[in-house]
């Protein structure tokens, strides 16, 4: 695999401002609030030779994972209807549930690791996670891959 094709997830808060202006440069010509690239540019602050130099490398994740398995680990307590109140936020956001694996829990946590397919009409993974983070008993999520 050479360089230019390896991916990387990242948290928003590790990412350099040009490029989240970049995308968002990219969503204005989207939505059609600028026609131009020196427009969206200008809009958001940046030059339109950064646009172009990172306007192919960097996309939300939601873009990037429609017809994709997205393999999430999560760490919860051992309460009763934790993990179907989990499963009920992946049903929420249209994604469809391929595997699911729970370890035995240790002091009260399990580990589940759920790959879910990304459908066309499957909403922003982003929002799913965080909103499977928030619920009570659930003490972590992350995404491991996306195939």
């Amino acid at each position: 695999m050479a360089e230019s094709d390896k991916y990387f997830v990242v948290t928003q808060k590790a990412i350099p401002e040009v490029l989240l202006k970049v995308v968002e440069a990219k969503r204005l010509m989207d939505s059609g609030r600028c026609e131009t690239v020196q427009d969206a540019a200008g809009q958001v602050g940046i030059s339109r030779s950064s646009f172009y130099k990172y306007k192919d490398d960097i996309f939300p994740f939601h873009d990037s994972t429609k017809g994709r398995t997205i393999t999430l680990s999560l760490q919860i307590d051992d309460r009763p209807g934790l993990l179907s109140d989990v499963l009920k936020s992946i049903a929420k956001f249209g994604a469809n549930v391929l595997t699911i694996h729970q370890s035995i829990p240790v002091s009260g946590v399990a580990a589940v690791s759920v790959s879910v397919q990304a459908l066309e009409t499957t909403g922003d993974i982003s929002d799913m996670v965080v909103e499977m983070g928030h619920k009570e008993g659930v003490r972590g999520v992350k995404i491991l891959a996306k195939e």
